[in-house]
């Protein structure tokens, strides 16, 4: 079974959300159920630092020794950070997908909604 934190919200596309320390900016990475589906990733392709998102387009691609997965954006913004450390280890997204293996950080205008509760992604998961 997969790790669904309670304290972070979802996508039926297997991305995850959480708040940051700064007003309306939420950091977005994969799911450990999608590290898992899709094996040893190998590179990942991120959206770049001003550039605007919108919710539920794609936005990157994670690249794994079995597949490439399309990144879909959770929310509607513009990134702030990416996580540049992924460059050189995008095995930090299977080792650690709520830690170190962040994706980006998205400045939004509002607070997010429509996204799942964890109870809800896991349930989509089983």
């Amino acid at each position: 079974m997969s790790n669904i934190p309670d304290s972070l919200r979802y996508t039926k596309e297997h991305e995850w959300v959480a708040p940051t320390d700064a007003a309306l900016v939420y950091r977005v990475g994969i799911t450990d159920y999608a590290q898992a589906a899709l094996g040893d990733i190998v590179y990942v392709q991120m959206p770049k630092i001003g550039e605007a998102l919108t919710a539920d387009k794609v936005c990157g691609e994670v690249e794994s020794t079995k597949s490439v997965s399309e990144i879909f954006s959770p929310v509607t913004g513009k990134v702030v950070s990416i996580n540049t450390e992924l460059s050189s280890t995008p095995e930090a997204i299977n080792s650690d997908p709520y830690g170190s293996g962040w994706l980006f950080e998205i400045a939004v205008e509002s607070e997010p909604e429509k996204l799942l509760s964890a109870s809800d992604y896991a349930g989509i998961t089983a």
